[in-house]
């Protein structure tokens, strides 16, 4: 409950009684003071951006997981406030108190979420929603500690120099927007670039329990007992002690999970400026699996169907001149390559690392055909939607979009109504657009709105799928959409540039295709194949 505070009159004693001298003039303190809430914001951003970043790699699903961990936050930050007014009257030692419980908990929270999700993401039962359950826990104690630092360092500021409280706020608050700024900018470009989210989160625990420690033991260590004193010592040496641990130790930590997510056959794991690579398998018979970011990009059971299936429809017409959106591993540029009269293939991949995996991974440059190696596969590294307004008119006779699934929040703007518009532009009279729209059984809704956006677009998209080996769940660590039963499959929509329903082919050794019909955009069951399509059957589709 919110107390009402009346102002206290001039003259009147600090609420703590006569404080002990300061080591430092006062001018000095306040700065020492505002120069810890600097580094204390700074590290209070970090463990909110880690933890959504985390939850949107593990879990899926950046909106969702955003919203979620920022609003428990805010509101755990209001109620820390209020609780924090219990410890003003004791405001060094609460203080300390709070950012050694902060920096323990804010620290170790990434490995906390990695260990959980890959050791009881598949439980079923009660644990089902665990990786989700232990991130809200680690939002509401975050945001309730986060929410204590304020009221408990406007005391101290006070205790230096007493002033009018609006005059205390603003300097409280400019110095944390300031370090929220930069903490805010250092994640991104600092700590997840070199050192990684589990590295980075443990440094930044330990920034923040050094900086705790240092202004209440450096500033305000005559307001304490002897005995306080020394138990703060041992506390904070003890959370470095679990921080210092857990940073020798994070190493082996990620090779043990990593092989707990996606198996003992993991060869491969890097991490580039896009995203996290991982390659497993591909050596003494086993398939290869290819993973980006956690999700199953390529499976080497099914990859030679997925490929077929979105490259060999568009390339029934013209075919000279195909451009590639996506497909870094060079997969589909294999299949373009494997029909005759291809003069030219472009790919634009915005992942270098990928490009350069592809190129020089014996195993995975194998299942590519060293496609990368032809003369006239050409790579462009950069984002597709800006090359494809920087392109020229009608310079493609196939536009094949081999990009993540439109259910990724983060590649959203590759499947809106402007992106098919630029592919449109760029292809000749003749050309035909292929997209892969995701699975359709396990996400209807989204292909069928896929399908819409293209023909906003102005193109008339011909829907079909293929189906995989495995009739289970997705393979892999991919657990963003939950479990399902529904069959493993890929949904393709296929569209030429003049407006027409297109003509759907595949070579004779190639899995069946089934098309579609659509029902309505919001029915939730899959829409019932009308016809299953042999191999090397010419279809008009129909929908």
């Amino acid at each position: 409950m919110i107390e009402p505070h009346a102002p206290a009159p001039p003259g009147a004693p600090p609420p703590w009684g006569t404080p002990a001298p300061l080591p430092v003039r006062p001018g000095t303190g306040r700065l020492l003071v505002l120069a810890c809430v600097f580094v204390c914001a700074a590290c209070g951003l970090v463990y909110e951006l880690e933890l959504v970043a985390l939850a949107s790699y593990l879990i899926g699903d950046s909106v969702t997981q955003a919203s979620v961990v920022l609003s428990v936050m805010v509101f755990a930050m209001g109620i820390g406030s209020l609780g924090a007014k219990r410890l003003r009257w004791h405001a060094a030692a609460g203080f300390a108190a709070v950012e050694a419980v902060l920096a323990l908990v804010g620290g170790c929270s990434a490995m906390a979420l990695y260990a959980v999700f890959a050791w009881t993401a598949g439980w079923a039962g009660l644990w089902t929603a665990g990786p989700r359950c232990l991130l809200v826990a680690f939002s509401l104690v975050i945001g309730l500690l986060i929410g204590a630092e304020v009221p408990l360092l406007m005391e101290l500021i006070q205790r230096i120099r007493r002033q009018d409280a609006g005059g205390a706020v603003a300097d409280l608050f400019a110095a944390d927007y300031v370090g929220a700024l930069v903490g805010g900018l250092a994640f991104p470009f600092l700590l997840l670039p070199v050192l990684g989210q589990l590295t980075g989160t443990l440094l930044t625990g330990t920034v923040n329990v050094v900086a705790g420690a240092s202004l209440v033991l450096g500033l305000f260590r005559r307001d304490l007992s002897r005995r306080a004193r020394w138990t703060l010592v041992v506390a904070n040496l003890t959370v470095l002690g679990v921080l210092a641990s857990a940073a020798v130790l994070v190493d082996d930590f990620e090779r043990a999970a990593r092989h707990a997510v996606y198996g003992d056959d993991v060869r491969v794991a890097l991490q580039t400026d896009v995203q996290e690579i991982v390659l497993a398998g591909g050596t003494h018979g086993r398939p290869l699996d290819l993973f980006l970011d956690g999700r199953l990009r390529v499976g080497g059971r099914d990859e030679r169907r997925y490929h077929e299936a979105l490259v060999h429809p568009a390339m029934n017409g013209p075919h000279a001149r195909g451009l590639i959106l996506g497909g870094g591993d060079g997969m589909a540029a294999r299949e373009v390559l494997r029909e005759p009269g291809v003069r030219r293939v472009d790919v634009v991949e915005l992942d270098a690392g990928l490009i350069r995996l592809a190129r020089h991974d014996p195993a995975l440059a194998a299942l590519n055909g060293h496609a990368y190696d032809d003369p006239r596969v050409h790579v462009a590294t950069a984002d597709a939607f800006r090359w494809l307004r920087e392109t020229p008119r009608y310079g493609y006779d196939v536009v094949i979009a081999d990009l993540p699934d439109p259910g990724i929040t983060a590649s959203a703007k590759l499947y809106s109504e402007e992106f098919y518009g630029l592919a449109r532009r760029v292809l000749t009279p003749r050309g035909r657009l292929v997209v892969h729209a995701g699975p359709v059984q396990a996400r209807p809704r989204t292909f069928w709105t896929v399908a819409a956006t293209l023909r906003a677009a102005g193109l008339v998209p011909a829907p079909y799928r293929v189906l995989g080996h495995d009739a289970g769940f997705t393979p892999g660590p991919d657990r963003s959409a939950g479990e399902s039963r529904a069959p493993h499959d890929w949904g393709f929509l296929l569209a030429a540039a003049d407006g027409r329903e297109p003509r759907l082919r595949l070579p004779p050794d190639a899995p069946p295709l089934r098309t579609l019909t659509q029902r309505s955009l919001n029915e939730d069951a899959l829409p019932t194949p009308t016809t299953s399509l042999p191999p090397s059957t010419l279809v008009d589709p129909g929908y």
